[in-house]
């Protein structure tokens, strides 16, 4: 099977013969599609362009099929670091996707928007977003498979529909595509970072400066499986494994101790936001992983409840503006925060603003 494709100020366009349809992602055979660049694309990689436009194809497989000679550039062999010039012809093989059986659970999904493109949920904490295995079940993907008739294939088989993630705690608003052509379209607007998403979290101390840019990378730690670290004093881990990391942050609400902001990750690094306000100093509360501590009712009025309010880091993904992906209007979508985050923003209004009666 082949297929021809115009790309027009980065735009995507079939020609009229195959008008209204992208990738037949159901075909169990190789299919040859072919690419003209009608623009020069300044300093967007062969590889990371093509995964843009073919969100099933990981970028690791991409760059395997082009060191395979299965992607060419103008006839001729490329490297994944090629920038495409205008009228440029990509030409690349694409495999048949791998079979898999991703099992549909009835897992309840907190559906805050919908549509015949993609739809928005509320993510709940402690709950994974897609397995690692075919074998693992109870994540977002098991109960978007049951609940939804058709997703997106995505970059990977176990991650149908999933365009990006939250942490397995943390909760809030999370973009899911229905088919193909949304998803690459999505996925462009998080690369170009056009999506703007708004966290609500409560830190522990009061910032000094009401609004500010973190810019710090980060790096996996070397001694401690699982977390990350800024590594100022380690120029090895900067130079060979840390990746760019900026954060915006504003202070929405100031309190004895604490205080709550809001967070915008220009860019999308593994707990992010969690590790670049522990660098600041100014850990989120309850996230005992980064130096973080426990709150409960007592710890905040200095009577009542031991009981932690939150066994995980107080971090919510709360609003994110997009670009519809087919209709092309903006979009801005909100979840509430869970019952637990919002008593301990209650609790420290009432007892923590300055000007309340002080608790212990």
């Amino acid at each position: 099977m082949g297929a021809d494709f115009y790309d027009q100020d980065e735009d995507v366009q079939l020609n009229e013969a195959l008008a209204g349809r992208w990738l037949d992602t159901e075909s169990d055979e190789a299919q040859h599609v072919t690419l003209f660049i009608r623009r020069r694309l300044p300093g967007r990689r062969l590889d990371k362009y093509l995964h843009a436009r073919f969100p099933r194809l990981s970028r690791t497989m991409i760059q395997r099929l082009i060191r395979q000679g299965a992607v060419t550039v103008n006839r001729r062999p490329a490297k994944p670091s090629y920038e495409p010039e205008a009228k440029d012809r990509i030409d690349l093989v694409i495999p048949p996707p791998e079979p898999y059986d991703l099992i549909p659970e009835p897992i309840p999904l907190d559906i805050v928007y919908e549509d015949d493109h993609l739809l928005a949920i509320n993510k709940r904490k402690g709950i994974i977003v897609h397995p690692s295995k075919a074998t693992q079940t109870g994540t977002i993907a098991n109960g978007l498979a049951y609940y939804a008739a058709s997703l997106s294939r995505g970059e990977d088989p176990f991650r149908p529909g999933i365009v990006h993630r939250l942490d397995k705690n943390t909760t809030g608003i999370m973009l899911v595509a229905k088919t193909d052509e949304a998803h690459w379209r999505l996925s462009l607007q998080f690369e170009r970072r056009l999506v703007r998403k708004t966290y609500l979290g409560v830190v522990e101390g009061n910032p000094r400066l009401d609004a500010d840019v973190i810019n710090a990378p980060l790096a996996a730690s070397p001694t401690i499986k699982d977390r990350y670290i800024v590594p100022n004093n380690n120029p090895a881990l900067v130079s060979r494994l840390a990746k760019e990391a900026i954060t915006e942050y504003e202070v929405a609400e100031r309190f004895r101790g604490y205080a709550l902001v809001h967070l915008h990750p220009r860019t999308g690094r593994t707990h992010q936001l969690r590790v670049h306000m522990a660098y600041i100093g100014h850990p989120m509360a309850g996230d005992t992983f980064y130096g973080g501590h426990i709150v409960s009712e007592k710890t905040l009025t200095g009577s009542g409840d031991t009981a932690p309010l939150t066994t995980q880091q107080a971090l919510h993904a709360y609003r994110i503006r997009f670009t519809h992906p087919i209709s092309e209007t903006v979009m801005e979508l909100e979840a509430p925060p869970p019952e637990d985050l919002a008593r301990l923003i209650h609790l420290l209004r009432r007892h923590r603003s300055f000007g309340s009666p002080q608790g212990d």
